[in-house]
């Protein structure tokens, strides 16, 4: 009640919000997660929920951290009053337009961004999407530009110390990256990425890294654990520059970007894994996307970012993560696993059971993983045991 009162009282008050702004931007650094789980709110689907409805599953599921790829009026409208955290998604086709005029960042800026504060929380800008290392060379140059011209309109109306600037890399953009301490920057991707590092640290913001274990697998299963790349018991592997061990494959990713990132100068920068997930469904040659195997790489990790842990390389810096994604997009181009990352499906059920109940109720919308799951998988009583105690510890951490 006493919150509720407080932004009424403060919106009745013209320039609040502006004043408000402005002693923000000077009194602290932007934080634009809370806790260490969030979620891609993709929308390449003509089947899946309404946006008000995406709200009322999401905050059933108690998870406050999204991520949209864009900044549809829609979806703003529906988070408004939600008090759910919202990073915005600056398109790669807006980035020329944007780094060649600083009016039209503005504009956007203003339209999309300002026009729904403070009623809709969003706490972030994401420009553009996996640009470096990807096939639009003519993008590369675009990015740095684009990403100074949003943040410049930003500052300029006050909106810094509430809104953060990131972009996210895909590992395309790394080099070398096994063991973890042997990353760097891809040669052709250093003249780029250099300048964009110091802008993002002058401004105090993370590199953000869409990291996929499953890619990772798929890529090369003869010489992958499997166990490995889902948070399963292994015996891992040592990084013999370091000495540390890794027991599962995304913690040793992220720690490669960590190598990179002091490679280029920057040991200072955190990490954010802004992509992260399993496919449920795979064609033919995608024998690893299942739906089991979907269910026990985001159960491990939801366990995994409740102990708010770090990696071996950065132990003091909790791992934070969205998950990729809400749904099952069935409009999404390429392999049938692409279609198939969703937490829930097109008609809000579960897609399976990792202690999240979905709008409908479906076969497998049950507290965690089944008994039929356990025994199907030859654990003992012992272990079941093990597991259920780790089932109630992590609800007491998600409370």
């Amino acid at each position: 009640m006493a919150r509720k009162c407080f932004w009424f009282c403060f919106q009745s008050i013209p320039g609040f919000w502006v004043v408000f702004s402005a002693i923000a931007s000077l009194t602290m650094t932007v934080q634009a997660f809370t806790g260490t789980y969030g979620i891609n709110y993709g929308r390449i689907a003509d089947n899946i929920p309404s946006p008000d409805e995406v709200v009322s599953l999401l905050k059933a599921a108690k998870i406050k951290n999204v991520r949209i790829y864009d900044a549809d009026h829609k979806v703003l409208k529906a988070f408004s009053g939600t008090g759910l955290e919202l990073v915005v998604g600056l398109p790669n086709g807006f980035l020329r337009e944007m780094s060649a005029s600083e009016e039209h960042a503005m504009n956007w800026v203003k339209e999309n961004v300002q026009a729904f504060l403070p009623e809709t929380h969003i706490c972030g800008i994401a420009i553009g999407n996996e640009v470096l290392g990807g096939g639009d060379l003519e993008l590369w140059g675009a990015l740095l530009g684009a990403a100074k011209n949003i943040y410049k309109a930003v500052k300029n109306l006050n909106l810094d110390g509430v809104v953060q600037i990131t972009t996210a890399h895909s590992q395309a953009v790394f080099w070398n990256s096994f063991p973890p301490s042997s990353c760097i920057f891809r040669e052709n991707v250093v003249q780029y990425m250099k300048p964009l590092l110091e802008f993002l640290s002058e401004i105090g913001s993370p590199f953000c890294l869409n990291a996929y274990p499953f890619l990772a697998y798929m890529s090369d299963p003869e010489n992958i654990d499997i166990n490995y790349a889902l948070f399963e018991s292994t015996k891992g592997i040592f990084d013999p520059k370091t000495g540390l061990h890794y027991d599962n494959m995304l913690d040793a990713q992220i720690d490669a970007a960590y190598a990179a990132l002091a490679d280029a100068g920057y040991q200072k920068m955190e990490v954010i894994v802004t992509e992260t997930g399993w496919a449920s469904r795979g064609d033919e040659n995608e024998a690893a996307a299942t739906a089991s195997n979907a269910r026990i790489f985001n159960y491990n990790l939801r366990k995994r970012l409740a102990k708010k842990k770090g990696t071996p390389f950065r132990p003091k810096n909790a791992l934070k993560a969205y998950i990729f994604a809400t749904f099952n997009e069935n409009l999404k181009p390429g392999p049938t696993s692409e279609r198939n990352f969703g937490l829930f499906k097109a008609d809000g059920s579960i897609s399976y059971d990792i202690g999240f109940h979905g709008l409908k109720s479906s076969s497998s919308d049950s507290s965690y993983l089944s008994l039929k799951d356990f025994r199907a998988r030859g654990l003992s009583g012992s272990h079941m045991i093990s597991l259920t105690i780790s089932a109630v510890t992590l609800l007491l951490l998600l409370r």
